[in-house]
């Protein structure tokens, strides 16, 4: 059976390979699942409580949001991301970074391409969110035009630092595709938060593919015990507000001593609150919706062929 320090030396610089030339590499790491523990049990040594109750207590630390035990740990990472992913990336404010700088070194000679298959359209419902793949043949030509596009601001920005231009001033030009390396230190209770936020299936499908591989392959088998209770209790859980609540509780009652649920939309909309009732669009509504759907409450408006 491997033990923690097994597991981080067969980790440690080991590059997760990412979209098509980044990747997620575990530097170091400081503290494990027993470090939450101990933290939480101020008063005791190691070794003091049985597996079973080290469980039980992470498991109600996350369930209750109390954090301060699992800022005791941290990782840093190296990471290769493409520029604009790296925009959405560093807007989490709660880690050290040391990037690679453009003044002092000349650029990563690498872009993210896009496969064909991999163009996608603008989401209809949601301003900053993707929607369906575009057709095949219109996706080639992108993609074909995307290299020539990439290849020739390469070239441009070679020619400036030949010609004597400060790499400072050369770089400007470099589209966000370019990638980018960075150190990237956080502690675990942060980590979490960043990874419940770019796994979910909201978030940009590339940095979701980076913070997938980060959990999956880094997080979890380092940390098996607080990785099990966030994926319960944060990453696949489900929070009601209190307009939900009120609405599934009208929902019941309205459909008490009828026939199971799912019930259909229109139960939904006669007991949706009234906040919602004059709207034609209603973010706050939709997520209801799906979330009573998920539940098993409502009927699927699509597989039903109503609106997605």
């Amino acid at each position: 059976m491997s033990t923690h320090a097994d597991l981080l030396d067969q980790l440690r610089w080991r590059k997760f390979p990412v979209l098509d030339d980044g990747f997620v590499c575990l530097v170091d790491c400081m503290g494990d699942d027993a470090a939450v523990v101990q933290a939480a049990r101020v008063s005791y040594g190691a070794g003091t409580r049985r597996v079973s109750d080290d469980r039980t207590l992470i498991r109600y630390l996350l369930r209750h949001r109390h954090t301060t035990p699992f800022e005791m740990a941290e990782l840093k990472f190296l990471v290769r991301v493409p520029m604009d992913c790296w925009r959405q990336w560093i807007r989490h404010r709660t880690a050290n970074v040391n990037e690679y700088s453009t003044r002092y070194s000349e650029a990563i000679d690498s872009m993210q391409a896009t496969p064909a298959e991999a163009w996608r359209t603008q989401a209809e419902q949601n301003r900053q969110g993707s929607g369906q793949p575009l057709p095949p043949e219109v996706g080639a030509r992108l993609t074909a035009a995307e290299a020539d596009l990439q290849a020739a601001v390469r070239a441009a920005y070679d020619k400036r630092l030949e010609a004597g231009v400060a790499r400072e001033q050369a770089r400007k030009d470099l589209p966000l595709s370019t990638y980018t390396e960075a150190y990237w230190k956080i502690d675990l209770h942060n980590l979490l938060h960043f990874l419940a936020l770019r796994m979910d299936p909201h978030a940009q499908l590339e940095i979701r593919e980076y913070a997938t591989t980060i959990g999956r392959q880094i997080v979890e088998p380092l940390f098996p015990i607080v990785w099990q209770a966030f994926v319960d209790y944060r990453l696949e859980s489900s929070a009601l507000s209190r307009l939900e609540i009120e609405v599934i509780q009208r929902l019941v009652h309205r459909n008490s001593g009828k026939t199971p649920p799912p019930w259909p939309d229109a139960d939904f909309l006669a007991v949706q609150d009234e906040s919602w009732r004059d709207l034609t669009r209603c973010r706050e509504r939709d997520e209801c919706r799906a979330k009573l759907e998920h539940l098993g409450l409502l009927a699927s408006l699509v597989k039903a062929g109503g609106p997605c």
